[in-house]
């Protein structure tokens, strides 16, 4: 690092002063204001990206590292093995506030990625929340990264997207990880078919239905879900300040979207209001609405030198650090009492504890987050989608040149890929597919105790298939996962008529629960569908799996056969799948599911979306 700003490695010898490396990495150095600032915040250099005990870069690697503003060859190394950038597209008033590099602005990069590949860090907390050892996924896989993305609002030009799909086919990367959403990325299909898992987040427009992004059947899509650690004090938060800062003056407003928060004296005050969502006569179209809501209140309060603000209950999962503010989440029971409290007495006043960590069973876990993306798909109802869920609130990884926690499907997103590239290094051969669909059928819908997967939102609600598609990842049980849906990506080309160029591809007129994924979605079932499915033995050779259907409420699900034999000689079969309307009725989508069991190790569940109707474009209206 020092070598590329002072132009020898002589140099850079001269200019240190210590060198530390027994209790954490790092040194001290004497150098110009000048060149401090050039090297200040390094973000490669996160202890996350740490290349120690790595061997040579692998010699079927294409890529290269690209130099850019505050970026040069030497920010390469084992670990990171290459980084691109791309401008195509990219507006102007982005492009003047970030770096000219693949060097990270705005934190989302290298939070991603050491989620998905950081290398093990031992003694990391934010502000002793969260403490203990940090690792990606994959934590001994290499990154290569493709900055599209720019700006504060992290705008990602289709253009430039495109060309970092294409040039990372080239450059052989074997997982595509995308904490993005955008348009109808045909071109992933292109790096499916040379055998690249792609792995796109669902999308932070939940919890409304229809929501999703990134639906295209050869992708996985991953929506976000809670994990099993929460960060009390009176609610929920972040704060980590002295606890010895005594009472503040409590103040109770019934909105915070009325002019009373520019109107009255917050100066040094804890303020109590309800949140976006539960504003009285206010509507949250979405996570994202409410979120950009929320974060006006607390910019508003902030400049009104309020000491900090009570929320009524968020099911966002949004806790942010805001440094010396302070932001609680409570739930409504908790907010009567401090409003019973506030009403009753002349000078309410309020003093905060620091959060502390509770990690385990005392966390109500797993839920489905209000903010992840929701299905069915508006342009392919065909789909089950999301495929899966995996953590995505309040995950902590690096962040610039230290460690933050961050939420989003963004999150999630790294998750999947970072178990993916488990996948791929113990089953080299595995298609995309049938790696999906490995992750999909050993995926758990309830949790350690029994509890179903909620999915939060107003109200909360047992989740379905579009919430959380297969359930919640288990990396542990997908790496034997006894059988697998797996897709010749010819099939996808003659699903979508594409050819080499990705802009002839359109849908031809097929539909798309005929194609040997793992979960069936029949949109629109008059009368009687049937559908076949094949699934490859991966487990035992010598096998036999009996069929247990759970049929969607309204629908009689006929399985043929329904045993399954496995030998030496034959390690596929294929099966029927005959769904009949019990009754004419214009209805909604219901679930169930089909689970292939051994009587063993192995249950293979996927999930069944059917929605019954009794013509074709007839809405329900009240």
């Amino acid at each position: 690092m020092l070598s590329s700003i002072l132009g020898s490695k002589e140099e850079a010898l001269s200019s240190i002063v210590y060198s530390y490396k027994h209790g954490f990495s790092g040194f001290a150095a004497m150098l110009t204001e000048y060149q401090a600032d050039r090297i200040r915040g390094i973000w490669p250099e996160s202890r996350s990206f740490d290349d120690d005990g790595y061997g040579p870069i692998p010699s079927r690697w294409n890529g290269t590292c690209q130099e850019g503003q505050n970026f040069t060859i030497s920010h390469c190394n084992r670990k990171i093995i290459g980084a691109r950038w791309y401008t195509g597209g990219v507006e102007d008033v982005d492009l003047s506030v970030d770096y000219q590099s693949p060097r990270d602005y705005q934190g989302h990069g290298t939070h991603t990625a050491s989620t998905a590949a950081g290398s093990l860090v031992r003694n990391v907390s934010f502000h002793g929340l969260g403490n203990g050892t940090v690792r990606g996924g994959a934590p001994g896989a290499r990154l290569a990264i493709y900055k599209a993305c720019w700006g504060d609002s992290i705008r990602c030009p289709d253009a430039a997207v495109l060309k970092a799909v294409d040039d990372a086919i080239h450059d052989g990367v074997d997982v595509l990880s995308l904490s993005i959403v955008g348009t109808f990325y045909v071109a992933t299909l292109h790096a499916v078919a040379r055998g690249i898992t792609v792995v796109f987040s669902t999308g932070n427009d939940g919890p409304l239905p229809q929501s999703l992004s990134n639906d295209l059947p050869w992708l996985i899509t991953v929506a976000a879900s809670t994990i099993d650690r929460s960060f009390p004090t009176e609610g929920q938060s972040l704060y980590y300040g002295l606890e010895d800062e005594g009472f503040r003056e409590l103040f109770f407003i019934p909105s915070c979207f009325t002019d009373s928060l520019n109107s009255t004296n917050m100066e040094g005050k804890i303020v109590v209001c309800f949140d976006s969502i539960n504003a009285p006569g206010a509507i949250a179209s979405s996570a994202v609405v409410a979120i950009q809501n929320f974060l006006r209140v607390v910019d508003s309060l902030r400049q009104a030198n309020a000491k900090g603000v009570i929320f009524a209950r968020s099911p966002l999962g949004l806790l942010q650090d805001f440094r010396n503010f302070l932001c609680i989440l409570v739930d409504n029971d908790v907010l009567w009492q401090i409003n019973t409290y506030a009403t009753s007495d002349a000078s309410p006043v309020a003093k905060v504890r620091p959060a502390y960590n509770i990690v385990g069973s005392r966390v109500m876990s797993t839920r489905v987050a209000a903010f992840s993306s929701r299905g069915p798909s508006l342009r392919f109802p065909d789909l089950i989608k999301p495929d899966i869920t995996a953590p995505g609130v309040n995950i902590l990884a690096a962040m610039f040149d230290s460690y933050a926690f961050d939420s989003g499907t963004s999150m999630s997103c790294p998750h999947v890929s970072g178990i993916v590239a488990l996948l791929k290094n113990i089953h080299p051969k595995w298609s995309p597919a049938a790696i999906k669909s490995a992750l999909v059928t050993t995926a758990y819908t309830t949790d350690a105790y029994g509890f179903p997967i909620e999915a939060d939102g107003i109200p909360r609600k047992l989740a379905d298939p579009f919430d959380y598609g297969g359930g919640h990842v288990d990396p542990n049980k997908a790496v034997d996962p006894g059988l697998v849906y797996d897709v010749d990506p010819n099939d996808y080309f003659k699903f979508f008529n594409c050819t080499n160029d990705v802009s002839s591809c359109g849908l031809v007129d097929s539909r798309l629960y005929h194609l040997n994924l793992p979960s069936v979605s029949i949109s629109d079932l008059k009368t009687s569908v049937t559908v076949n499915r094949t699934v490859t033995n991966v487990g035992d050779t010598n096998s036999v799996y009996r069929a247990v259907v759970q049929s969607p409420p309204g629908v009689d699900t006929i399985v043929e056969p329904s045993i399954l034999e496995f030998n030496a000689s034959k390690n596929t079969q294929t099966f029927v799948l005959t769904f009949k309307a019990l009754r004419a009725v214009q209805g909604d989508f219901t679930f169930g599911s089909l689970t292939w069991t051994d009587g063993g190790n192995h249950t293979v569940r996927i999930p069944i979306a059917v929605r019954v109707i009794i013509q074709d474009y007839f809405s329900i209206t009240s």
